[in-house]
């Protein structure tokens, strides 16, 4: 039986959309155990998942020699940790000097679309793309969800009753875009002008916010109620497995290129994403999202990521996502 070690740590995004790794893996050495490190704050993500035999959060060491290791990520924790493992073979990235370096030769494509930018310009391929082939392993456009609970289930439901939901007309609408990209998420006054426009059209707007934005989602249902048009929210504060289960409610997902893209995705949900400044060639469609995308995109990809745009923001119409529902 080979024992193999997988490294993501990442933005939970990312290791969310690094989950399909794990049927193509698994079916290229059936005999074999899988191990992953992540976050802390990732655990919850992969505990569940009937493909892993344990999950190792950070910090971890291992002396145990393992037969192939993955290592998805470029983070110095996880470069380092590649770079300490004993294991027969290795493959992705590790860390030379300090900077991130691949094992193999596939990988150093993944690595180009990150330090150079005409490379990420001009890239076509999607994450998953150049995580296989890094990998080594063939590209089917395998998918992997998010394992829910019983428990997991239970607190959707119960959230359904509670809000008295018709979840046949529920949209959910993810506020956050993470502060790293100012300019990855809808103006609020468009959000704000979609849910009411869509609230006439007889939709449910479920709200979705992380704990980085509890203030803005207050703000934006306290002026909607306050209006007569009522929306529910989720907890900010909940687990991502909890969220993952607010998520499968929903008929159709409306987000930046975040989290909820990815959970959206993995619990296959019908998507529309929003992309302002990030690029949409990257994200895996699974033949249920819809990208709409800015025309402004590449007057800010890559060179511009981290400014803010008013202009650049409010660049995607209320009527062009309201038809993509339609």
């Amino acid at each position: 039986m080979k024992k193999i070690l997988i490294i993501k740590l990442g933005a939970l995004g990312d290791v969310v959309r690094t989950l399909p790794m794990l049927p193509a893996i698994k079916e290229a050495y059936p005999d074999s155990e899988i191990y992953w490190v992540t976050k802390p704050n990732a655990t919850g993500i992969l505990e569940t998942h009937h493909l892993i035999n344990r999950v190792f959060p950070l910090p971890v060491t291992f002396n145990e020699k393992f037969d192939i290791l993955y290592n998805f990520d470029i983070e110095e924790d996880a470069t380092q940790l590649a770079e300490k493992t004993n294991a027969e073979k290795k493959y992705g990235f590790y860390s030379e000097g300090g900077y991130a370096s691949a094992f193999n030769l596939p990988a150093e494509y993944y690595l180009n679309t990150l330090f150079d930018d005409e490379t990420k310009k001009t890239n076509k391929k999607t994450y998953q793309e150049m995580m296989f082939e890094a990998a080594e392993l063939p590209y089917k456009k395998q998918h992997s969800i998010i394992y829910l609970t019983k428990e997991d289930e239970e607190y959707a439901e119960n959230f359904l009753k509670s809000n008295s939901i018709n979840k046949e007309k529920l949209i959910g609408i993810h506020l956050g875009a993470g502060p790293r990209w100012p300019s990855k998420a809808w103006a609020e006054n468009k959000i704000k002008d979609f849910i009411i426009r869509a609230k006439e059209k007889g939709y449910e707007i479920l709200l979705f916010a992380g704990a980085d934005e509890k203030d803005k989602i207050n703000v934006i249902v306290r002026e909607l109620n306050n209006g007569s048009i009522k929306v529910c929210q989720n907890n900010p504060d909940n687990t991502i497995r909890q969220f993952a289960s607010l998520v499968n409610l929903c008929k159709v997902v409306i987000c930046s290129d975040s989290l909820a893209l990815h959970v959206s995705i993995a619990m296959k949900k019908p998507t529309i994403a929003l992309f302002f400044c990030t690029p949409p060639n990257e994200v895996e469609s699974y033949g249920i999202l819809k990208k709409l995308v800015s025309p402004m995109l590449y007057e800010f990809f890559p060179e511009k990521m981290d400014q803010f745009s008013e202009e650049l923001v409010n660049s995607i119409s209320v009527e062009e996502v309201l038809n993509s529902i339609d």
